[in-house]
């Protein structure tokens, strides 16, 4: 294979020299080739070309990420512009200057959207091991990701620039025109026809460039409505994905304003920036080739200056960037204090905090206030620079314009296209710097859609659960490199009834978690029916598991809504028995049935109420394994002992596994596992655990004298 690849390693290094001379081949792409090949076709030209400072300075990057330094892409792209100017200048033929601008166009879209950028010092300062591990930083001026999220935006965003294209086409039309009928009429040579001509011509680009306005807003409001539509989906199948453990990655608020005001954000990004950025591209180049022809000397001065903007938005970007993720990092923590406080208003209320937390709200909104003027101070001296050198650009293409026609060089009709189509050649990349600040916030917000994104899931099994039979064997759990669980062994068959207690953070709810699936990264052998928990499928685990907590949520709707969510199959009967069973049914029928309107989060129940018809939407789901994590906790007496009630019925038809602060409510269980500190303490039935007299028989006797107490006191009053 050797030879084969030294020989096509001389071919792509003869096409490359013969591309130097004939600007139509991509001279670039083949001196890449070429050292490719050689590389791989000798060993000593490889490891002496490797060494060198060309490859660690220039390619080693683009070998191993698709990505050059800019200083690289500037020289590279500046040689190969030149040698293809250099090409259209001298080639006569109009079908081969075509085919030139359209490799020029190739040639920009490919290295600065296809190629990477890095910074100097991430390849210049890095051994090479290094730099191939180490993440490059990117050029932001397009998010590859966030095109990469949304391709179906794509054609639009692409139709969109076309659609603009022909627009600038027909303004092109209607100049040349005008100035050619005031250069016969300054000449005393104009027609009626003529005139005549020009007015259609005038009229007719006019139409289309109203039309091209009205079609790009159009193909602009899909793009960016597809877009927000599917990073709002896939928000929400990530959250999906996470399931009731996306709390541990970030905040109900931080999600709220991500999934909203992140994602409208965006709406400018895909909408008006990135179809404005690439015609942007487009339009300085289609200006140049038309004034090629009238005053080449003013076409290069012009489109010399047209860079000018884009490199003010690039200067600008980098001081701004930090900018902006103080400020969204600001709107985000602020959000996230609004939230906190307004949910926790009657616990503020009730201690008289409220005005402190007052105080905070005022501190994070003036600071937020502060951020948000420092962006607007920012952006309006940024746009103060790009009008200085868009106006400054114009005029010097109108000197020129005069000079040239002073001299001789060019006629009226040429001196007027100049000085009417100047203007056009920076209003793109004047109004693309408009777009550009509205847009960096879109960017700085998609940093957080894209952390979120990127969390790992779950990890998902396809196994299928057979039996119940759940086994712990040395399962460790840690939250944030905390030991939560140490070594725990368990063994919970199926169709008993089995406790889990302890002290508040001893880990009793990790256990639940875990075995019901809420989180991962455990050590050690979790099984269900001899499966390994991350082989189970979600969609068998949830149907075989139903997890009731102290404080379950209840929609707002009907109560038959909230009931089939356990059961989508359940009739009216079996929703009626299931709310007897909770001995909810006659308080149900007094207020309306099934029918009756309930508040959000059951606001108009009782505690103990929203926790009964939990536990009826649960029983509904009529799963083979009931998981209660503090089910009986803060609520009334009467509701608990409904609630257990319940529970001792199911302990005889289905697997149970009960966590409760309150030991009188674990006394009648099958086993009984008492954690303390993460570990395993004691386990065994309530008689064996009293007679043990440890850790156990100490809260358990502990807690009854209380409740002894306190029932004495009760009858004594």
């Amino acid at each position: 294979m050797k030879p084969i690849y030294v020989t096509l390693g001389f071919l792509f290094l003869a096409l490359g020299v013969i591309g130097v001379v004939v600007p139509l081949l991509p001279t670039t792409p083949f001196l890449l080739l070429a050292a490719f090949f050689f590389m791989r076709g000798s060993e000593r030209l490889h490891q002496w070309f490797s060494n060198t400072s060309l490859y660690h300075k220039h390619l080693e990057s683009f070998v191993q990420t698709r990505s050059l330094k800019l200083s690289t892409k500037i020289i590279s792209l500046g040689l190969a512009s030149t040698m293809l100017i250099m090409g259209f200048i001298f080639t006569p033929t109009v079908w081969a200057k075509t085919l030139i601008v359209m490799v020029i166009l190739f040639k920009y879209y490919y290295f600065i959207f296809r190629i990477g950028t890095v910074r100097g010092s991430s390849v210049d300062n890095q051994a090479p091991s290094e730099s191939a591990s180490a993440p490059k930083k990117k050029s932001k001026m397009v998010d590859s990701r966030l095109l990469g999220l949304v391709e179906h935006s794509r054609k639009y965003i692409v139709l969109g620039v076309l659609v603009q294209w022909i627009g600038l086409l027909g303004s092109i039309a209607a100049v040349l025109s005008m100035s050619f009928v005031l250069q016969q009429a300054w000449i005393g040579q104009v027609t009626r026809q003529l005139i005549l001509s020009a007015t259609v011509i005038v009229f007719a680009a006019i139409a289309v460039r109203c039309l091209s306005n009205y079609v790009a807003s159009m193909l602009s409001y899909r793009a960016s409505v597809n877009a927000k539509k599917t990073l709002r989906s896939q928000i929400y199948g990530k959250l999906l994905k996470l399931g009731p453990s996306y709390t541990d990655h970030t905040s109900t608020s931080g999600v709220i304003q991500v999934a909203v005001e992140g994602v409208e954000q965006l709406e400018t990004y895909f909408g008006r920036y990135m179809p404005q950025l690439f015609y942007s591209l487009l339009a300085p180049v289609t200006l140049f080739i038309t004034l090629s022809f009238i005053s080449f000397k003013a076409a290069v001065i012009l489109l010399i200056c047209v860079p000018l903007i884009p490199v003010s938005i690039i200067v600008i970007m980098r001081m701004a960037k930090k900018l902006f993720r103080k400020y969204w990092g600001s709107y985000v923590n602020l959000g996230h204090s609004f939230l906190e406080n307004v949910q926790g208003l009657t616990t503020l209320k009730m201690y008289g905090t409220d005005q402190e937390k007052h105080q905070e709200m005022n501190t994070a909104a003036e600071n937020f206030r502060k951020m948000t003027m420092k962006v607007l101070t920012m952006q309006l001296n940024s746009v103060a620079v790009m009008d200085l050198i868009a106006y400054g650009g114009a005029a010097a293409g109108v000197l020129v314009a005069v000079s040239e026609y002073g001299s001789g060089y060019i006629g009226l009709a040429g001196a007027l296209i100049i000085v009417l189509l100047s203007a056009e050649f920076f209003i793109p990349l004047r109004l693309l710097g408009s777009y550009f600040h509205i847009a960096m916030n879109g960017m700085a917000a998609s940093d957080k859609i894209f952390q979120m994104l990127s969390t790992e899931d779950l990890v998902q099994g396809k196994e299928s659960i057979e039996n119940t039979d759940i086994r712990l064997e040395q399962v460790s759990f840690a939250y944030d490199e905390r030991d939560t669980l140490r070594n725990i062994s368990m063994d919970i068959p199926q169709g008993s009834f089995v406790s889990i207690v302890g002290e508040s953070g001893s880990g009793k709810s990790t256990v639940a978690g875990l075995i019901v699936g809420h989180h991962e990264g455990y050590r050690g052998s979790l099984t269900v029916g001899g499966t390994e928990l991350t082989d189970i499928s979600e969609e068998s685990r949830m149907c075989h598991m139903t997890w009731i907590g102290f404080n379950s949520y209840i929609f707002k709707g009907t109560v038959e809504a909230n009931l089939r969510m356990g059961n989508e199959r359940v009739d009216e009967e079996q929703m009626l028995e299931a709310l007897r069973e909770v001995k909810l049914y006659d308080f149900i029928l007094s207020q309306g049935g099934l029918e009756l309107e309930l508040e959000e989060q059951g606001a108009n129940l009782s505690g103990g109420q929203r926790q009964r018809l939990a536990l009826a939407r649960a029983l509904l789901h009529d799963s083979s394994v009931y998981i209660f994590d503090e089910a009986t906790s803060n609520i009334d007496s009467e509701s608990e002992e409904g609630i257990m009630e319940v529970i001792h019925a199911l302990a005889g038809q289905k697997t149970v596994i009960l966590i409760s602060h309150r030991l009188e409510n674990v006394v009648q269980s099958d086993r009984i596992y008492v954690l303390q500190k993460g570990l395993l303490a004691e386990s065994g039935t309530h008689q064996e655990l009293l007679s043990q007299q440890g850790h156990y028989a100490e809260m358990y006797l502990s807690q009854h004298r209380v409740e002894q107490f306190v029932k004495g006191g009760a009858v004594y009053a």
